[in-house]
């Protein structure tokens, strides 16, 4: 069975860093791609990041770009490092797996990231 468990969550201070991690396991993830997700209280959830199965490449919503970075190991581990981090980041925050159609078909849970000014 396909599970993915994040963790890393916490409260941060505004400029501060965390970093997210995704546990994934029930199958072999290399093959597909990966990628983070947000949502806050009342609104829909959004994208934040995305790395291809061999890691080669990546992909950042234009909100974290310079800030967030994507990685994976080779042990279906996947990261979300967030630096220089603000208010506006408070969320809860989901990794995903993607499958060849395109469809972000796997879901975490989340882990709560709160960023305070």
């Amino acid at each position: 069975q396909v599970h993915l468990e994040e963790s890393g969550g916490g409260l941060v201070q505004a400029g501060g860093s965390l970093r997210l991690s995704c546990a994934a396991s029930g199958r072999t993830f290399s093959d597909l791609d990966m990628g983070w997700f947000r949502q806050s209280p009342g609104k829909e959830r959004e994208f934040v990041a995305a790395i291809s199965g061999r890691g080669a490449t990546t992909r950042y919503a234009d909100s974290v770009k310079g800030r967030f970075t994507i990685s994976r190991d080779t042990a279906n581990m996947l990261f979300l490092q967030m630096s220089s981090l603000k208010p506006e980041d408070t969320a809860v925050y989901s990794c995903a797996a993607q499958t060849a159609a395109g469809t972000w078909v796997f879901w975490g849970q989340g882990t709560q990231v709160t960023v305070s000014s």
